[in-house]
C-alpha cells in the first residue's frame, strides 16, 4: 500500500534479511522516515536484538511461499528490499549448493509472491562479487561481470532474473552493487556467527586478550601486498537503498555501484584500528582466502549524479572509529546484555 501525506511518500515495505548487518540499518532509516517496515528473517545469520524500534518481525524462510504470500497480504506490502542471502565467500567455495538454493531459489520464491501479489517495487542487494577480478579500477557499472566465487554468481543470476521478470511482470527494480560495507550506527553494528569479515575480526582482536590478527595473504598485485578494498559506510548504503526506492520509477539505469570511489589496503585498515584504539596487533600472513579478488574499488559517479547520494563517511578513520565505538558499547555483539533501545523492537 502506497499513501501520500504532506511531502513524504509512504509505503509498507518488507525488508528481507532485516535482522542482518545492512538489513537492519536500512530498516532503521526507513522507520525514521516514516514508513511501516516488516523485517522477514529466518535468524539464520541475523540476530532479533538487531531489529531496531519500531520494525515490525516476521521470523520466516524464504522459501516459504504461504509465509510470504500472508505477509504480502496482512501487512499490504508496497515494496521490498531484498538483503537475505547467504554471503561468506569462502563458504560459497565449499558449499555452492547452499548458495544456489539460498539466492537463487528461494530468491525466486520470493519473486513469486511479489507477482501473485501484484507487488511491483523491489530494491535488491547486489554485489561487488559479481565483477570478479577487475579489468580496470575503479569499477564502472558497465565493466565485464565474471564471478570467481559462487557467492557472486549467484548474486548476478538474480540480477539477470530481475530483469526479465520486469519485461513479464512489470517489475520495477533496481540493483544496488555494493562493496565493503563497514562501520556502525548507535544501535546497530556487525556481528556475524562466525566472523569472517575484516574489521570485525580486527576489533575483536583489539579488544581481546591475545591481540593477535590474520592477514589472509600478502603476495597480492597490489601496493603492500594485501588486497585493497572500497569501504563504505553501512548508514550511506541504506542511504543509497532509501533512495533508490524514492526515485525508482524514475531512474535511468537498473544498476548502481556503491562505494567510496577509493581502496584500502588490509594493512592500512589495520594502522587504522591501531591508532584509534592506541593499542597494537601481532599481526601474521596466513594462506590466501579462495575466491578473493586482489582489488575491488568502485566508481560510484553514476549513484551520485542519478539518485544525489551523498555519502556522511568519506575517510576511512571515520568508517572503523563508528565500528570501535559499537565493539566498545557491545563487547559480545548482539548477545550484550541490555542492549539499549530492544524493548520496543517489534513483534512476531
Amino acid at each position: 500500500m502506497v499513501v501520500y501525506e504532506g511531502a513524504f511518500w509512504l509505503v509498507n515495505i518488507l525488508v528481507t534479511g532485516g535482522a542482518g548487518y545492512v538489513g537492519s540499518v536500512c530498516a532503521e532509516q526507513l522507520v525514521k522516515q516514516r514508513h511501516r517496515v516488516v523485517c522477514y528473517d529466518n535468524l539464520s545469520a541475523g540476530h532479533r536484538a538487531a531489529v531496531a524500534p519500531g520494525v515490525l518481525f516476521v521470523r520466516g524462510d524464504l522459501a516459504e511461499a504461504a509465509k510470504l504470500d500472508r505477509v504480502c497480504r496482512e501487512y499490504k506490502i508496497g515494496a521490498v528490499m531484498h538483503f537475505a542471502a547467504t554471503a561468506l565467500v569462502e563458504e560459497s567455495m565449499r558449499n555452492p549448493a547452499l548458495f544456489y538454493r539460498n539466492n537463487v531459489s528461494s530468491s525466486l520464491t520470493l519473486l513469486n509472491v511479489l507477482a501473485e501479489n501484484k507487488v511491483t517495487k523491489l530494491v535488491f542487494s547486489s554485489s561487488a562479487a559479481v565483477y570478479g577480478e577487475p579489468q580496470t579500477v575503479p569499477i564502472r557499472e558497465d565493466h565485464p561481470t565474471a564471478p570467481i566465487n559462487p557467492y557472486g554468481e549467484t548474486k548476478l543470476v538474480l540480477e539477470r532474473a530481475l530483469a526479465w521478470y520486469q519485461r513479464a511482470y512489470g517489475l520495477e527494480f533496481v540493483c544496488l552493487r555494493y562493496f565493503n560495507a563497514a562501520g556502525a550506527t548507535k544501535l546497530l553494528g556487525e556481528d556475524h556467527r562466525p566472523e569472517t569479515h575484516l574489521l570485525p575480526r580486527l576489533l575483536q582482536s583489539l579488544h581481546g586478550p591475545s591481540a593477535q590478527f590474520a592477514i589472509y595473504g600478502n603476495d597480492y598485485p597490489t601496493p603492500d601486498g594485501t588486497c585493497v578494498r572500497d569501504f563504505v559506510h553501512v548508514s550511506d548504503i541504506a542511504q543509497a537503498h532509501v533512495l533508490a526506492l524514492r526515485k525508482l520509477s524514475k531512474l535511468k539505469y537498473v544498476i548502481y555501484n556503491v562505494g567510496s570511489g577509493k581502496g584500502h589496503s588490509i594493512r592500512e585498515v589495520v594502522d587504522s584500528a591501531e591508532r584509534l584504539t592506541g593499542r597494537k596487533l601481532s599481526v601474521r600472513i596466513s594462506p590466501r582466502r579462495s575466491g578473493d579478488p586482489a582489488s575491488l574499488v568502485a566508481s560510484a559517479d553514476r549513484l551520485r549524479e542519478e539518485l544525489g547520494w551523498k555519502p556522511r563517511h568519506l575517510d576511512l578513520d571515520s568508517i572503523v572509529g563508528t565500528a570501535w565505538d559499537w565493539k566498545r558499547r557491545h563487547p559480545e555483539g548482539y548477545a550484550t546484555k541490555n542492549l539499549p533501545g530492544r524493548s520496543s523492537a517489534g513483534r512476531t
